[in-house]
Order: structure tokens, then C-alpha cells, then sequence
């Protein structure tokens, strides 16, 4: 579980006048990670990197992740080589500009020195070093830890902060739980890894912070400069840089018109009342009555400033309809609620939107007759030691499909397409926010009873918001089932970098011709979307057709 992805982004962003290079830190990717081996490196010293570039794939004792560079510029240096061992918060790699001078930083570097070494009070400007004799040294002494928003999965852009759990001025161990994250998949803790005061905090609960912008400020009392931190860091377009002195825009009260001040409405020829369009609108819409309204337009014409700051308990027309009408028959007011979107919300538009209008999809249904799998599973829940479900036959017959089907089993990679010859079904999950896919792995050599109890663990964490990383990332294969809500039939939109998914609907008692005589029946429909770069219809229902054959005689799987 990665329980503290607290320094998966601890790059510097210090871009100081006389000191360029940025310091990356074996970051802490799960809670008992004490070293990280190098499993591949995907850029060399002298190479360029950019923003969002793959730097290397770091092993640790539960998964292999991807580190990616949130900083332009030169790869300098590297900690070690393939197959080598760093440990947590020792260096990894500097990036920088060619040919800049990272002596100081190699010699000797650990995760204190490498904070001291960066801070914005060791490297004075060439106009600073001019008035040196007049101005006092900086406290090079100074232990402070800059901590900047974390990457907490692989589509995280930015971060909610769901909590504090420490207040600015509190004493911090290491160890102790400084806030917890919302991110799009789930809400996560971030730990600290300094010992001190927690001297800044970079948001409020509620707030977003970018992933790589200034989270907190952890230091002695007295001797850290924090503006000068938060100066240094060029957060770029990070509301924590503003003056929180500086006064907004000055808040207008709206100020109620009455009949002593205001003309009457304006009757026109044909005795209608005057009033702009977008007046006449936003009073129906209100269920305001205009000819209660005072206009203050041009010749007494209502405009919309008029309807917004009407007050209908100040309307002589409202008082009567009051006397006139029960309170209990007063409806039709526009009524609404505007909640913001979540972050999970938000990559589910994205990644879906993405799919949707970059796959060229095509669909297949099929459909299956499940009479042998609704009598095999009440004989098989007799003894189960968990309850089988219906989900849970779909799911190990789809895994054994797959690796008689490779094709279907497949991710677009772009320019080039990965055959995959293991089997990681992702099961879509619905929770409160969204939508979350946890996998399966390897679910063709799992049994119906193991397949069962990992998709209701997995279901259960989704819910709870207590999924991991490793729980989401790398299915080959999508299922969605909308069975038990009573669906007859529908499409699901593929799980990228997937190349299929499949909708799965609910069972249909109806009746069915078996041998020329019509008898009830129970029959199930399988719709398949396909990225067409990836899958063709015949492959796509060769497949649906081995899935079709497993599930309608069941005691195959078992074999």
C-alpha cells in the first residue's frame, strides 16, 4: 500500500540567479521502503529532459513505478546505474543546465544537506555580493525542508487538501500525519519526514495545489526566513505567492430600488410592459412577476440589474398573492444546487473524453444463454467459502478468453501496440464521485472463490477511498457491469491505454425456442467496445464467442 507517497516529488524548483541544478531524491514510494533499486534508467547523462519525461523505473518491495521530471533543462548526474540501490532521500539524479558545476552538490549529499545546500540563504546575487561588507551573512546553519505537493498517481495534476492534521506553528515529528490529499482516485496521508514547527501551509482545506507547488515549510522557529522561501520557489501561477494583505476587488451590496425613487414600469402601445429580453427571461425563470418591478432603464425599462435585486417581500403585488394563494401551491421557482467538480471527477472527463474522441470505436454484442450458469452457481455457493456471483463468472471466463485471444488483450501504445501475455482485468467501480478501476491480476490462474473475495475487498476499498497505486494501475482488460441495476443493454467507453471493454447487462428471464418448443429461459447480452487500431470485428468476436461457449457451459472454467 502506498501509504505515504509523501516525497514522490521532491524536486526543488529553486531557480536562483547563481544556482540552477535541480536535486532528486530517492523518494519513499510505499510505508516499508528503506531503498529503491534502479530498474531502468530512460535517460543518460547529456540528455535532454522536459517536463513529464520518464527518467527512470525505480523497484521497491512491492512495485516497480515510474519517476517522471517536472523540471526542463540537462540530466548532470545520476546516483547509480541499472540494477544499483539508493536509499530513501539519498541522491538520485541532478538536472540542471550543460556544464554547470554540481561538485557541491555530489560531495557528501544527504536528504539534510541537500535542503541546506539548496536554500535560498546560501547563494548570494553578484549585487548582493557587492554590499557583502554592509549586509550581515545568511544562517547557513539553518535546518529547513521544503515540501512540495506530491504525485500521488499516475493522472494527478493537482491536489485538494482534504485536511490538516497539523496548524501552522504546531510541533512536527517525524512520522506525524501533516495532511491528507485528495487526489482524483482516492484521499491519501502525507507524512513528515522533518522534525520542527510547521511554519507555512501552502493552502487551506478545500484548496488545490498543482502537483510540485509549495505545500508546507517545516523548520526552527526564529532562524528560517519563510518569505524568502516562498520567494525563492517560482511556484508560477500558485495563489500562495500573492500578498494575503493585499485587499480584493471591494464587494458591491445591491441596493434595493423603491416605488419613492423608481418610475413605475413603462406600458408600451399595446399596454405590454417594457423590459429587455434577458430581463424577461431571468423573471420567468425567478417566477417574478414584472409588472411588480420598477425599471431603471431608459424610460423606466427594466433590464436585468432590475430582476436580480428584486425583493418579493417587498412587492405590494406579492403581499396580495400571498392573501390570494395557499403557501402550499406556491411552486415553480428555478431552484439549484452548482457543486464543485472533484478532482476524480474531473481526470474521469478527461481520460474519458480522450478515449472517446481519439479511439476509433466499434462495437460487438452477443448474446449468451445462461441457464447452466445460474444452476452451477447456486450448486457451487453450497459449498463456497464466499458467495459467487454472476460478476465473478464473467470475470474468469473473460481472463481465460483473453489468453486464447491475445490480440483483444492488447494496449495502444501509440506507435507501437503491447501484446500483453498476462491478464490484469480492471473492474469498474462505482463510488460516490465517480468511477474507480481496480485490477484483478493475473485473474486467469486465480479460482472463482479467490476472484470473488478480491473484487469484494477491492469494491470495499474503492468505497472507503482507501485504494492504492498498485490496487489501479495496469489492467489490460476493462469490465463493467451494470447487470445488477436491471440494464438490458449498453456500451462502455474503453479504459485507456486498454483495447476493449465490456459491458456487461443484467440476466433476462424470457422465453427462448429450445428444440422447437418455447420454454423460459435466462439470457444475458455482452457488448464489446474496440479501439479499432488495435482490434478487428473478427478477432473482437472470435473472442466473444470463446467467452460466450465458457459461460454457457460453465464446468469448463473449472477444468
Amino acid at each position: 500500500m502506498f501509504h505515504d507517497f509523501a516525497l514522490i516529488s521532491v524536486f526543488l524548483d529553486l531557480k536562483l540567479s547563481c544556482f540552477m541544478a535541480e536535486v532528486i531524491l530517492m523518494p519513499r514510494l510505499s510505508d516499508t521502503m528503506t531503498e529503491g533499486v534502479i530498474a531502468a534508467w530512460h535517460k543518460k547523462v547529456g540528455d535532454n529532459v522536459k517536463k513529464g519525461d520518464l527518467l527512470a523505473e525505480v523497484e521497491t518491495d512491492k512495485a516497480t513505478m515510474d519517476l517522471e521530471s517536472y523540471k526542463d533543462g540537462t540530466l548532470l548526474f545520476t546516483g547509480t546505474d541499472k540494477g544499483g540501490k539508493v536509499q530513501v532521500n539519498d541522491l538520485l539524479a541532478i538536472i540542471g543546465k550543460p556544464g554547470e558545476d554540481i561538485s557541491s552538490l555530489v560531495k557528501g549529499v544527504t536528504a539534510s544537506s541537500v535542503a541546506a545546500a539548496v536554500s535560498p540563504k546560501q547563494v548570494e546575487s553578484p549585487a548582493a555580493s557587492k554590499t557583502a561588507d554592509t549586509k550581515p551573512a545568511l544562517d547557513l546553519t539553518t535546518m529547513q525542508e521544503v515540501i512540495l505537493m506530491p504525485r500521488l498517481s499516475d493522472t494527478m495534476t493537482e491536489g485538494v487538501i482534504a485536511a490538516w492534521h497539523k496548524k501552522v506553528g504546531d510541533t512536527v515529528k517525524k512520522g506525524d500525519i501533516l495532511a491528507d490529499i485528495e487526489t482524483d482516485k482516492a484521499t491519501m496521508e502525507l507524512e513528515s519526514y522533518k522534525e520542527g514547527k510547521l511554519l507555512f501551509a501552502g493552502a487551506e482545506k478545500g484548496q488545490k495545489i498543482i502537483v510540485n507547488d509549495l505545500l508546507a515549510i517545516i523548520g526552527e522557529e526564529g532562524k528560517v526566513n519563510v518569505k524568502e522561501i516562498v520567494d525563492a520557489v517560482k511556484n508560477k501561477g500558485n495563489s500562495m505567492t500573492a500578498d494575503p494583505a493585499k485587499p480584493g476587488p471591494a464587494e458591491t451590496k445591491p441596493v434595493q430600488k423603491t416605488a419613492a425613487t423608481s418610475p413605475a414600469p413603462v406600458l408600451n402601445g399595446n399596454g405590454r410592459i417594457i423590459a429587455s429580453p434577458l430581463a424577461k427571461k431571468l423573471a420567468s425563470e425567478k417566477g417574478i412577476d414584472l409588472a411588480s418591478l420598477h425599471g431603471s432603464g431608459d424610460n423606466g425599462r427594466i433590464v436585468k440589474k432590475d430582476v436580480s435585486e428584486f425583493s418579493p417581500a417587498a412587492s405590494p403585488v406579492a403581499e396580495i398573492r400571498k392573501e390570494i394563494l395557499p403557501a402550499a401551491n406556491i411552486s415553480g421557482q428555478v431552484s439549484f444546487d452548482e457543486v464543485p467538480v472533484s478532482q476524480m471527477r474531473k481526470i474521469i472527463a478527461k481520460r474519458l473524453s480522450e478515449s472517446k474522441f481519439t479511439a476509433p470505436e466499434f462495437y460487438l454484442t452477443i448474446t449468451v444463454d445462461m441457464d447452466q450458469a445460474v444452476a452451477s452457481r447456486g450448486k457451487i455457493n453450497e459449498t463456497s467459502p464466499v458467495k459467487i456471483s454472476f460478476n465473478d463468472f464473467v470475470l474468469k471466463a473473460t481472463a481465460l478468453s483473453l489468453k486464447k485471444h491475445p490480440s483483444v488483450n492488447s494496449s495502444w501504445l501509440g506507435d507501437k501496440i503491447r501484446v500483453n501475455h498476462h491478464v490484469n482485468i480492471g473492474v469498474a467501480v462505482a463510488v460516490e464521485d465517480g468511477l474507480l478501476v481496480p485490477v484483478v491480476r493475473f485473474a486467469d490462474g486465480k479460482s472463482l472463490s479467490q476472484i470473488s473475495a478480491e473484487v469484494k475487498e477491492l469494491a470495499a476499498k474503492a468505497k472507503n477511498k482507501k485504494l492504492q497505486p498498485a490496487d489501479w494501475e495496469g489492467s489490460t482488460f476493462t469490465i463493467s457491469n451494470l447487470g445488477m441495476f436491471g440494464i438490458d443493454e449498453f456500451t462502455a467507453i474503453i479504459n485507456p491505454p486498454d483495447a476493449c471493454i465490456l459491458a456487461v447487462s443484467s440476466i433476462q428471464q424470457i422465453p427462448v425456442i429450445k428444440n422447437g418448443v418455447i420454454v423460459p429461459g435466462n439470457q444475458m447480452k455482452l457488448t464489446m467496445t474496440c479501439d479499432h487500431r488495435v482490434v478487428d470485428g473478427a478477432s473482437g468476436a472470435a473472442f466473444l464467442q470463446t467467452l460466450k461457449s465458457l459461460l454457457e457451459e460453465p464446468l469448463r472454467m473449472l477444468v
